[in-house]
């Protein structure tokens, strides 16, 4: 049982205060154990909204982290960087990062738990690895694991306040005019088709800059940085304004001359801060080889 005794009164919601004096817990665990009744204040269970006052006693009761129903599963995974707190993955195009329906095991998370261990996060209430942000079943390249819960916590920070830079490479259909230009176009669940997101403008900001890196006669190679992480942004937004990337089922018809299944698109580097040395990260990883062999042959129409 931990106990905080409140030194201030300014008006600050209990979840905010608990998160601003305890930084083992992130955000959503403080709003897990509150809806779980394991905060109380002055030995009364409250509510998030609550606002603390001078000479309040906060009980925070931790429960055990139960361990994990997921099976480590021993599948090759081409690990970019690792060290005692992350784990920086190329991921391979076709492997699902989490378990779901359809797709029980066999994942990223499974592989991840067999070369961890022991080494896991407790922060979602069981043992697992910590994954900070996704990526897409067809887009390959980096994703940041954490293998523990303070590593966890600054992670989740950093992305949310926007200081992980991302950036990706795609190939998509039709010639880009604008040599670069950021769009700025609100995302939703899509209401035609709950599978599907969509620029909507009731959804959540979603921004998204892109750089043309070569034009071919049919495509354009982009380099893309995106400052929201909104499911399917890269895709949603390229088909928005009339470029889908090649190969992409979802968001275009997919048909392509390459016979590219899923959509060419390639988390290509990550820049960010270590969660716990604070040292800044440069990280990149590899273009497959299919994506470079279509450029090749878009480079060979070219005359190059």
């Amino acid at each position: 049982m931990k106990r905080i005794i409140v030194d201030e009164n300014d008006n600050i919601r209990l979840d905010s205060y608990i998160s601003k004096k305890n930084t083992d817990l992130s955000r959503g665990a403080i709003q897990r154990l509150l809806e779980e009744g394991n905060i109380m204040v002055n030995d009364v269970v409250k509510k998030n909204s609550y606002k603390v006052k001078s000479g309040d006693i906060i009980q925070i009761n931790i429960p055990e982290v139960r361990d994990t129903k997921i099976e480590a599963q021993d599948i090759p995974v081409n690990i970019v960087y690792e060290d005692s707190d992350i784990i920086v993955v190329n991921k391979p195009k076709g492997l699902v990062v989490h378990p779901a329906n359809g797709n029980p095991d066999g994942t990223l998370v499974n592989a991840i738990m067999n070369i961890c261990k022991d080494s896991l996060s407790g922060i979602g209430g069981e043992k697992r690895p910590g994954i900070v942000h996704r990526l897409d079943k067809d887009t390959s390249g980096l994703l940041i694991i954490a293998k523990n819960d303070k590593a966890h916590i600054s992670m989740s920070e950093q992305i949310k306040n926007r200081q992980v830079n991302k950036r990706y490479i795609a190939l998509v259909r039709g010639i880009i005019q604008e040599d670069e230009a950021t769009i700025n176009m609100p995302i939703a669940r899509s209401k035609k088709d709950r599978k599907k997101m969509a620029v909507d403008k009731d959804g959540r900001e979603a921004i998204t800059h892109f750089k043309v890196l070569k034009r071919y006669d049919k495509y354009t190679l982009v380099e893309l940085k995106i400052d929201t992480g909104r499911t399917h942004q890269i895709r949603v937004h390229m088909a928005e304004i009339g470029h889908p990337v090649v190969g992409d089922e979802v968001y275009s018809n997919g048909k392509n001359e390459f016979n590219i299944k899923g959509q060419m698109l390639h988390a290509k580097s990550l820049d960010f801060k270590h969660p716990i040395t604070e040292k800044k990260m440069h990280l990149e990883a590899e273009v497959p080889q299919y994506f470079t062999d279509v450029i090749k042959i878009c480079d060979n129409r070219m005359g190059e």
